[in-house]
């Protein structure tokens, strides 16, 4: 009889222990050193001290039809005193050996207003995060489809980062269209 108790206690202490590293992995959640980073970029962004943050929930059957993947913690809504004053889309890209955080931060009419880049884990490359580069985003539309080489300057030293920012940022704008027209945003 004890080792029968013992065992269901083992068992159970088991499964509330999986049952936690699952409910902990299937909720993601924005590290503190990222969401620094983010709450700064909106607030100089926008220029305003405080502001709320609600996720944007896509549906999975729309989210399969997007380019941009939405799962999880990745699109929200800015607003400011119930009034939406933009969104942004939290997303990673890779580069040569690893992936970088990007943010990209929309106008409420879902034009970008600032794209940046949060965290770059390489040695090459940085050239990316710069504003001089990352300013040819600025401006533009659902509707538009940036080209690297094309509409959105080469980066010497940093390519396979750049075409990837690049296209990360065309992905994004289809799928915020999509959205769009499908009346979630």
């Amino acid at each position: 009889m004890y080792r029968e108790s013992k065992r269901i206690a083992l068992g159970l202490f088991f499964m509330t222990l999986a049952w936690s590293f699952y409910g902990y992995t299937a909720l993601p959640q924005i590290s503190t050193r990222l969401q620094k980073k983010i709450d700064k970029a909106i607030k100089t962004t926008y220029g305003i001290d405080s502001f709320k943050m609600l996720a944007v929930q896509v549906p999975k059957a729309l989210n399969s039809e997007t380019l941009a993947d939405f799962d999880g913690d990745k699109l929200f809504k800015i607003s400011k005193n119930e009034k939406t004053i933009g969104y942004f889309f939290l997303g990673e890209a890779p580069s040569m050996k690893n992936v970088f955080d990007y943010i990209i931060l929309f106008t409420p009419d879902l034009t970008i207003k600032k794209s940046k880049v949060l965290i770059y884990r390489e040695d090459y490359g940085l050239q990316i995060g710069s504003q001089r580069w990352l300013k040819q985003f600025i401006g533009l539309e659902v509707s538009d489809v940036p080209t690297y080489g094309e509409d959105i300057d080469a980066i010497a030293g940093a390519t396979i980062s750049a075409k990837s920012m690049t296209k990360a940022t065309a992905d994004v704008l289809k799928s915020m269209q999509l959205l769009k027209e499908r009346k979630l945003l």
